[in-house]
């Protein structure tokens, strides 16, 4: 693994590739993030799915309104999200499963009605992320001493995965690339977090933008068209005993493009204790 650049690793044979299994384990441990290659989302699939997402974000501001994210439904479109209390340089659009029980229920999923195919295509990548998110996770439980599907009962029908759509405007403020941790001054697309849950799965465009936070020092994570991004999460720390960290990151704004990204949050469902693995304790 080179110095500012995280690790790329061919999850083609994940399982049974030993070396990779290895990459991984060091790739958790010593960053929280790593891309991935050999994950099996169709390339055609995947062009379809941006072309879906920047049509969306080109609608007219008052359509996207039509399904705004409410109080009552925790899913739909929304333009004022705030991280570490400040406001994101971004519109997003969260797409989860019809909730019947727990904190979230009553929300439903909310379709542009504009867009025709466009429930379609991002139903097919939801489901291929899902996909590949339950192989990231049965690789980190063998990593951890467990068999690979020892997790798996924490993402049944309950699971609270979601995808988020992202679509970061061309900023006139932006926070420079080697901003400080906490910024002076300048905008940021996203300010600097761990996420919750377990695993993240992310598409990005080719903008640069998404920084990890590694050694005392901001790096940018640079696209690749064939790879997918991966970090960890607050759950998979405290499974991991902290051998894992989940990793700060944040991501940059720019004066000179915009940009587009998706990630899908893979979260266990809400009845799910956490608690160090048994390898673990």
């Amino acid at each position: 693994m080179r110095a500012n650049h995280v690790a790329v690793i061919d999850v083609s044979r994940l399982l049974e590739d030993d070396a990779a299994l290895t990459s991984m384990d060091t790739a958790c441990r010593e960053w929280g993030f790593f891309q991935i290659v050999g994950h099996g989302v169709p390339p055609a699939l995947v062009a379809a799915f941006m072309g879906e997402m920047r049509r969306f974000f080109a609608l007219p501001m008052a359509w996207k309104q039509e399904i705004r994210r409410t109080a009552d439904n925790a899913w739909g479109f929304y333009d004022k999200e705030l991280t570490k209390n400040t406001r994101d340089w971004k519109q997003i659009l969260d797409i989860g499963p019809a909730v019947t029980e727990g904190p979230m229920a009553g929300s439903v999923p909310q379709w542009p009605a504009a867009l025709t195919g466009f429930q379609n295509i991002i139903d097919q990548f939801n489901a291929e992320c899902e996909r590949v998110a339950h192989l990231l996770t049965a690789a980190i439980s063998k990593n951890l001493g467990m068999p690979a599907d020892f997790l798996r009962s924490a993402f049944g029908e309950a699971h609270t995965s979601f995808l988020r759509l992202n679509y970061y405007p061309v900023c006139d403020d932006p926070a420079p690339e080697h901003a400080a941790t906490v910024t002076e001054g300048g905008q940021l697309g996203i300010n600097r977090h761990t996420d919750a849950g377990a695993v993240t799965v992310l598409l990005q465009d080719d903008q640069p933008g998404l920084q990890v936070s590694h050694g005392d020092r901001w790096h940018t994570i640079h696209p690749r068209s064939d790879a997918l991004v991966i970090n960890i999460g607050d759950v998979v720390q405290v499974w991991s005993n902290d051998r894992y960290q989940a990793p700060l990151h944040r991501v940059l704004a720019s004066s000179s493009r915009e940009r587009f990204s998706a990630p899908y949050f893979f979260n266990p469902s809400y009845e799910t204790d956490y608690g160090p693995l048994p390898s673990l304790t």
